[in-house]
């Protein structure tokens, strides 16, 4: 079955689950009863309806897996309510509070442990443990799933974060984009020479004004020094900002990408909503970002055939992407969680994780990528290649930090890199991850 997905809506996608979303959460504490997963035949041969809940950024492709399904077997009948991605935090605890849930939950990975972390989802990690492919589930996925060693969350589909190159361009500029990513000095070797071809070339282009997509492309250069954002577990967590190295040497990258005019003046003000197009125009040498803007949205195929993407870089080298996507759960007090455990076993098979990359996503098993799936999509094997390289911070408040436009991720990062004031920049920044956290974790 062709899989095709509507192209992600990055940009904002989760940005209205802020402050609204949590304050919908408090309370929602789950007393719903869970279903006795280890019961004989659970997951087998079920009957009846599913209702299964998707965000409105992955609509499409979950209305093709439904009619798969629905058309593999006349046993269940899987009914797909859409909802958008910016409602779906503050719906989900109100259904809930109301004790009136859908039986399967596909949720972006990110705000998984916004209900785990109140009870609210049934444990799968023994129905997981049992699949013939757990070892090839991504593992970033997984972790934003699991709390005190137990998993809640299926990985259903992957949207990665990495540091795309125009062949053409680094040819004719002698980069090596194996070199390159060696290290931030070697970043910025490179990305001098891709300057270096004229006026009209650029090295580097991000979107400056846009909290939540600044954010999936820049954070994972300082996860791939070993180090976080955020410092400590769910429930009493800090900011790792002031005296964390990482996150220094990443706005000083990015402040001499600025100064030395390496980047276009747009990223000024670029606000993700024509993100991508100046790399698809061959205009930008280096370019962080995802397979779907990279890719799919490339309208002539030939440019597909002259870019390459690595990991993301850290300051002296290694390697990391942001595991984006979408797990999917079971709420406690489903009234059909034996059938929603058949459709999520579905929607994980090799058959439906396949063509993912049609529609800018990419699968979550890395057994997936045999030699058929290397030769059909090609460029969507560097994660694949790599699932242990992916993270996303498992917290409480990734929305309320790193979305919301009035947030302290993106107070920072435009103090240190625009303005200009490193310390400043990283000393408001300490207080406002601190205050962000300790208020979601009451």
């Amino acid at each position: 079955m062709n899989q095709r997905l509507s192209r992600r809506r990055l940009l904002g996608a989760g940005a209205g689950a802020g402050a609204a979303g949590l304050l919908g959460l408090t309370g929602c504490s789950s007393v719903l009863p869970a279903p006795d997963t280890s019961a004989p035949g659970f997951g087998e041969n079920a009957t009846g309806t599913v209702r299964v809940w998707c965000r409105a950024a992955t609509q499409e492709g979950l209305t093709a897996l439904v009619e798969g399904f629905n058309a593999s077997q006349d046993r269940l009948t899987v009914e797909l309510t859409p909802v958008l991605d910016g409602q779906y935090v503050t719906k989900l605890a109100t259904a809930i509070r109301g004790r009136q849930v859908p039986d399967v939950v596909d949720i972006d990975d990110i705000n998984s442990m916004l209900f785990i972390y109140r009870d609210a989802f049934v444990d799968l990690t023994d129905l997981i443990a049992a699949l013939p492919f757990a070892e090839a589930l991504s593992p970033g996925h997984l972790a934003l799933a699991t709390r005190d060693g137990r998993t809640y969350g299926v990985p259903y589909l992957a949207d990665n974060s990495l540091l795309w190159f125009n062949l053409d361009l680094c040819e004719a500029a002698g980069v090596d984009p194996d070199t390159a990513v060696s290290g931030f000095d070697q970043l910025l070797d490179a990305a001098r020479a891709l300057r270096a071809l004229g006026p009209d070339t650029w090295a580097w282009s991000f979107p400056g004004n846009s909290s939540g997509a600044l954010g999936f492309v820049v954070q994972p250069m300082v996860w791939a020094a070993d180090r976080d954002f955020i410092a400590g577990e769910v429930g009493a967590q800090r900011g790792d900002i002031a005296d964390n190295p990482a996150v220094r040497a990443m706005l000083e990258l990015y402040r001499t990408i600025w100064t030395e005019q390496l980047a276009p003046p747009a990223c000024f003000s670029d606000d993700a909503s024509r993100w991508g197009s100046d790399f698809r125009a061959g205009t930008v040498g280096m370019f962080p970002s995802n397979y779907s803007v990279c890719v799919t949205s490339a309208d002539d195929p030939a440019f597909t055939e002259r870019i390459t993407s690595r990991l993301l870089p850290g300051p002296d080298g290694g390697g990391a992407f942001f595991d984006g996507g979408d797990n999917m759960c079971i709420p406690r007090g489903a009234a059909n969680a034996s059938g929603a455990w058949e459709f999520i076993r579905y929607a994980v098979d090799l058959p439906q994780q396949f063509d993912l990359p049609a529609g800018g996503y990419t699968p979550v098993r890395s057994d997936v990528a045999d030699d058929r799936f290397r030769q059909t999509y090609p460029l969507a094997t560097v994660p694949l290649d790599n699932l242990e390289a992916g993270y996303a911070p498992t917290t409480l408040a990734y929305n309320l930090i790193y979305n919301q436009p009035d947030g302290p991720w993106l107070k920072m990062f435009r103090r240190a890199v625009f303005d200009g004031d490193l310390e400043g920049a990283l000393a408001e920044g300490q207080q406002g991850w601190d205050a962000i956290l300790s208020q979601a974790q009451v």
